[in-house]
């Protein structure tokens, strides 16, 4: 029997989720420190399985040495790995961020390039760094698909599906234009602090009258 392929929510209710986001937070801003667009790549570079706090401890004094993929090439992979060190699987990140600076030196004249191609030539970029990148520093309409926004795009119906290019096609093509710019940071924060993997607080959520997650969760008790 074939799987019976789910659908997304209605469009008026799109429309409502987006709005309620926005009444709440209208400028959700991502929580990686960086100082410019090369700064930023190499923050989400080293973010991935790590917490932005994580890594944030970490690049703050790396960032204030290292700005520029010049200054970054210059520092060399042995002191990149001591300075973030704190942050898991540090020695592969800290090698992609070296050969991503030289590449940026050497082929983009130092300039981080601000298309999705470009983008994911360079070592240990992927689709959602670039997202993240292309969305953050270069104001596109990207949607970077974490575990955060994965579950929270299907768990409400938003854009059910079995994979994360399979989610971010479905909430692009489902969010309103005017919301698309800001839906991949209201999604992911939602996720990370209030849909959350194993108890989410449905209780305190914004977008419940609308969430096709059931059983909604109680408000515990004493709470």
């Amino acid at each position: 029997m074939p799987k019976r392929k789910l659908k997304g929510l209605p469009k008026a209710d799109v429309e409502a989720i987006f709005g309620a986001f926005a009444a709440v937070e209208p400028e959700p801003k991502g929580e990686l420190e960086y100082v410019n667009s090369f700064t930023l790549l190499v923050a989400v570079v080293l973010s991935a399985q790590a917490t932005d706090a994580g890594v944030n401890k970490a690049t703050r004094a790396l960032f204030k040495i290292a700005d520029t993929p010049e200054k970054m090439v210059a520092l060399g992979q042995p002191t990149i790995e001591e300075m973030v060190k704190t942050i898991g699987l540090f020695r592969t990140k800290a090698k992609n961020v070296y050969a991503l600076s030289q590449v940026l030196v050497e082929r983009f004249n130092s300039e981080v390039p601000q298309d999705r191609e470009a983008l994911e030539s360079l070592p240990g970029v992927g689709r959602k760094t670039a997202n993240v990148v292309l969305n953050i520093a270069f104001g596109q309409p990207t949607i970077a698909v974490d575990t955060h926004l994965f579950r929270v795009a299907n768990r409400t119906g938003l854009a059910p599906g079995a994979n994360p290019l399979t989610v971010e096609q479905g909430l692009l093509k489902a969010i309103p234009e005017q919301y698309l710019l800001h839906a991949h940071h209201w999604l992911i924060l939602h996720g990370r602090y209030v849909c959350k993997a194993r108890k989410p607080e449905c209780w305190r959520c914004v977008i419940r009258d609308w969430c096709r997650f059931e059983p909604k969760t109680p408000l515990p008790k004493g709470g």
